[in-house]
């Protein structure tokens, strides 16, 4: 036979559990406190990333934009030409200029 309030024990201990588990997760689950720092390193490098990649996608613009078939660069072509058909000689030397902004 069951003492009277055991089963209301029981209840406060499954809670106490449950509690404690949801307290658990929140420290040191994924998306916890203990990943925070994790993730704001993570940021920190995505961050870096994408300027990196900006800068890329910057300078890919400006080559397409000096390929366009209807006002190539010429020195551009001409270098493009002579790599493609490999007529470039171990003695050319290629200066190239920082565009002015």
């Amino acid at each position: 036979m069951r003492k009277p309030g055991s089963s209301e024990r029981g209840k406060q201990m499954i809670a106490l559990l449950v509690l404690l588990a949801i307290a658990g997760f929140a420290v040191a689950g994924p998306t916890g406190l203990l990943a925070w720092s994790e993730n704001a390193a993570a940021l920190k490098q995505r961050d870096a990333e994408i300027v990196r990649l900006k800068a890329e996608r910057d300078a890919l613009r400006n080559r397409v934009k000096l390929l366009d078939p209807d006002a190539a660069d010429p020195d551009l072509a001409s270098e493009l030409v002579r790599e493609q058909l490999g007529v470039i000689h171990e003695d050319d030397v290629v200066i190239t200029l920082e565009d002015e902004k």
